[in-house]
Formats: C-alpha cells, structure tokens, sequence
C-alpha cells in the first residue's frame, strides 16, 4: 500500500522549512528511524526520520523548495508489517468503511508535538465518530509529560472512526482517526504532475502465530503481576498483539475451568458449611503522564539536593484585614485578588536583599548563577495532576498585575490546559498545602529550584499583644525547605523573617516596593 507521509510540527511554532537535502531517493528503501532529508528552519537544520519502513514511492519536493508542516514530504510503499496499528484492535465489524462516490477516507497521522516527545495519553475526543468537521476545528485533548495538547484538523470532513478510546496511549506518527473527504480536497503538497498517493486501507490481516507476544509495557508489567505467560494469551490485535482485555480474558477463562478431583475408595465426607471471602484481583494503573514527570523529578530532587526544612509562624492580621478592603474593589472576572499575590510580592522584596535565595546551582556544585527574575510558582492541584505554573518576572510587576496572572493561570492549570511556557523557567515556588488543611509541611525543592516554601492553613488562635492581653489572631504556619549545598540555616532564618515583616506589617511591603 501506498501512504503520504506528513512532514510533522518541528516545534515552536514553526509552519515551512527549507528541504536543503534529500538522504534517499525513489525507489530507494528506507528502514523505520532512517533519516530521509534535511530541513532548515528559521532556527536550525533538522533531520526528518523515517516512521515506518517501506519503498520511497514519490518525492514531493525538490532541493531548496519550501515545505509546509502537515502537508505531504514523500510517498511510501509500505510494507505489510510496517504499518502502525492503532492501540485500540478494530474488529471486522467496525472497520472504516470504504469512501462514497467522489470521497477519500484517510487516516490523520498524529504529529509531532515537540520537544521529543513520542508518545501522549488520550484524555478526551471533543469529536464522535460520524460528526462533521472544519479545518482547524479541535479534535482531542491529548496528555504529554508536560502539558495539556489539543489537537486540531488539517482538513474539513466527516470522522468516521476513532482509533484510540479515552486513557489509551497514542503513538506519534501513528493514526489517531480517520476522516473521510471530497476527493478533489488536496493539501499544500506541490504540484508534481504524479498522481496523489493512494490513501490507506484498514483491511484486518490474520493474527501472526504466538511466538514472542507482541505487548506494549505496560500490558507485559499487567502479564507479570498476575503471573501469566504472554505467549499463551491469544492475541486480538493486529499480527497477534496482546491487550489488557485479552489477559483480564485470559485469566477469568482460566479461573472459570473445573479442577480435576482426585478419586479414591474412601467415601466422601460431608464437610461443614463454610464461608468464603470474596478475593479481587490487585489493580495496576500505569504511572504516566504529568504525575511520571512529578515521579521523576521528586525521585531526582531527594537524590541530588541535601534538603533542610525550616519553619515560622506569622500574624497575618493586618494583611488579611487589608486584603478584605480591597477584593471587592478589584474584584473582577480576570482577576481574583487572593491572599497569594501578596505572598509573592513580598517573596520577591525579600528576594531583592537575599538573592542567594533565587539562584541555580550547576551539578558539579562549582558555580552559583543569581537569577535576576522572579518567576515564582504555584503548586495547583488539577484535574491531570500537580501542576506548578509560575509568575514571570515578579519583580516587575504590581499586586494587581501577580493577581490577574494568578487567575489566570489557576483557571487553566484546574483544566489542565497550562502551556509550557508557564511552566518553564521557575525560579523558587510556593505550595498551599494550606489550601487542603495542612499545617505544617517538608515541601520538596522543585529542582532546579534552590528554595521552596509551603502555606499553612489560616487559623484564628489566642495570642498575647504588647499589653500582655490575650487576642484573636490570624496566624499561618510556613515551611521552608532549601538546598544546603548554597542555603545555610541563617541564612534561610533571615530570609524568612524580612518575608515575615513585609507579610505582618504591610505598610513595610508597601514602603519597599518601587
């Protein structure tokens, strides 16, 4: 068969590029990850690997033409086995159906998404199958291991069949739906006189006999919790391959069979009656998405960054009294004024006399760099996970600027739609375990952060005034954890107690601030 391949996102933003060299050429055989051409962005020279293995069939560009992203590099003589299949097995039943007259049904190639990334969960289909769509009309969420994607069409048409179902993981380069369009709709592949690669059919071939079973990892880790030889289980998917379904199948078929009874002379006695506990199965979920990115980089900060804690108590009376004046004033649909954007405003005074506070250290710990912007994050609980989306350049911003950002920012985070330049480039972060009920925390440094603090729950509690008076305050408890390779105990005591003055007097904030 036959098959264009789309020349994918480069990244960045990037829609056409240069071919500056083709590394194969007609006729020529290609393996999967070969290199193909040679593109130069605005930015730089790229290499554009092969997908799938195949037989060159067209070369849609000359040397020096400019390509467009999402358009057709080059056609492919696939091979039978080099076909991507969909992670979801597609019975007969459920196949694409064939085009009606004057339309083509094509499978639409998930594209790169950029920075290396291979692979992303499919989080929901804003589409069903049957519906009709316009180009640039958005398709699906999709999770990498950095943020929420939404995946657009390249071309107006009707869906006609959904490959993965929500949760499942979908392949870059593979297909992630199909969608049927008028024959005569081409895209922005130049004009090569040839006639246009023929698209792909969804023909089920036979399932391959069961030598190593094919399995993603994650259903070989399922196979290995419940003891269960793969290459037993019978395969439902393309050549053979191996789902979860078919092992939950595989296994409740082989609890359902009769156990052989031994027979012996004795007579059978009659046992009393006894009562059983219902037994469930151990449940393995795959640790993906953003929580294996937080895995990886909490796994990293314990092993790499001597961590100290250190904690304060403040009489936040004054400044929540303040903030009650103000938040109806200011209050609008973009901006919530919280008791946060007073939190980082201070943060970042503080961080003006004690800069160590807001610096990177290299690996070798042989050179200290002082950040000169305070992009201060917030960790936000959301839907996909622990997101810490961060405030560029506090410093120069107002309170009611850091207030509209903080809306801004918690709103998109709570839907897991943060772009990843919100979540690049943080400097030092704050957490509002308080928000939850805690107390007191050990808040683990967000490398390659240096400092991290965690909010306490507002609690009104009895304290003595200067008159030796017993009163209602508003107090918080803060936890401070810093890295002990630049961040001394004295330092951090210091620290924290200019903080604490700019957040219990805050006329002091405001006298600071420039």
């Amino acid at each position: 068969m036959i098959k264009d391949f789309i020349l994918p996102d480069i990244g960045e933003g990037v829609v056409e590029c240069e071919l500056m060299e083709w590394l194969v050429a007609e006729g020529e055989r290609v393996e999967e990850d070969q290199p193909v051409c040679e593109v130069m962005t605005d930015k730089a020279l790229v290499q554009i690997p092969a997908p799938f293995p195949g037989v060159i069939a067209k070369l849609y560009y000359a040397k020096g033409e400019i390509a467009k992203v999402h358009s057709p590099l080059y056609a492919v003589t696939m091979d039978e086995t080099g076909f991507t299949e969909p992670a979801t097995p597609v019975p007969a039943a459920e196949q694409v159906k064939p085009a009606t007259a004057g339309k083509q049904v094509e499978d639409f190639l998930l594209p790169d998404i950029g920075e290396g990334i291979v692979e992303c969960e499919l989080v929901d289909w804003l589409v069903a199958e049957g519906d009709l769509i316009e180009e640039d009309q958005p398709i699906c969420d999709v999770m990498t291991d950095k943020a929420l994607v939404q995946i657009p069409a390249i071309k107006p048409g009707k869906v006609v069949k959904l490959y993965y179902e929500k949760g499942q993981v979908a392949k870059v380069h593979a297909p992630l739906f199909a969608i049927e369009t008028d024959a005569e709709f081409e895209t922005s592949a130049p004009d090569t006189g040839e006639p246009t690669a023929a698209v792909i059919s969804n023909t089920p071939t036979a399932p391959v006999a069961q030598g190593k079973a094919l399995a993603s990892p994650a259903v070989r880790r399922l196979a290995r919790s419940l003891d269960v030889n793969l290459a037993e289980v019978p395969g439902s998917g393309k050549h053979g391959r191996v789902y979860k379904e078919d092992i939950e199948r595989y296994v409740k078929g082989a609890s359902s069979q009769p156990q052989p009874v031994a027979m012996t002379d004795t007579p059978p006695t009659v046992a009393a009656p006894t009562i059983t506990a219902q037994v469930t199965a151990d449940k393995v979920v795959p640790i993906k998405g953003v929580q294996a990115v937080m895995a990886r980089q909490m796994m990293d900060s314990v092993s790499t960054i001597p961590h100290f804690t250190y904690c304060e108590e403040l009489d936040i009376t004054e400044l929540v009294a303040l903030r009650e004046q103000l938040k109806q004033k200011y209050a609008s649909d973009s901006l919530k004024l919280t008791m946060m954007p007073f939190f980082m405003k201070a943060l970042s005074l503080a961080l003006l006399q004690f800069p160590v506070v807001n610096s990177r250290v290299n690996a070798e710990c042989t050179e200290l760099t002082y950040l000169s912007r305070h992009n201060i994050g917030m960790a936000v609980d959301s839907k996909v996970g622990l997101l810490v989306p961060n405030i560029k350049d506090v410093q120069a911003k107002s309170i009611l600027d850091i207030a509209a950002e903080i809306t801004r920012l918690t709103e998109a985070a709570r839907s897991g739609r943060v772009t990843p330049a919100d979540l690049k480039d943080g400097t030092i972060s704050i957490s509002n375990i308080g928000a939850l009920g805690g107390t007191v925390a050990t808040p683990l440094i967000n490398k390659p952060e240096v400092a991290i603090v965690a909010l306490g729950k507002l609690q009104v509690l009895p304290r003595f005034n200067g008159k030796g008076d017993v009163e209602a305050r508003k107090i918080m408890q803060v936890s401070w954890s810093g890295d002990h390779r630049v961040i001394d105990g004295g330092t951090i005591a210091r620290f924290c107690n200019l903080w604490k003055q700019y957040l219990e007097q805050p006329q002091e904030m405001l006298l600071a601030m420039k």
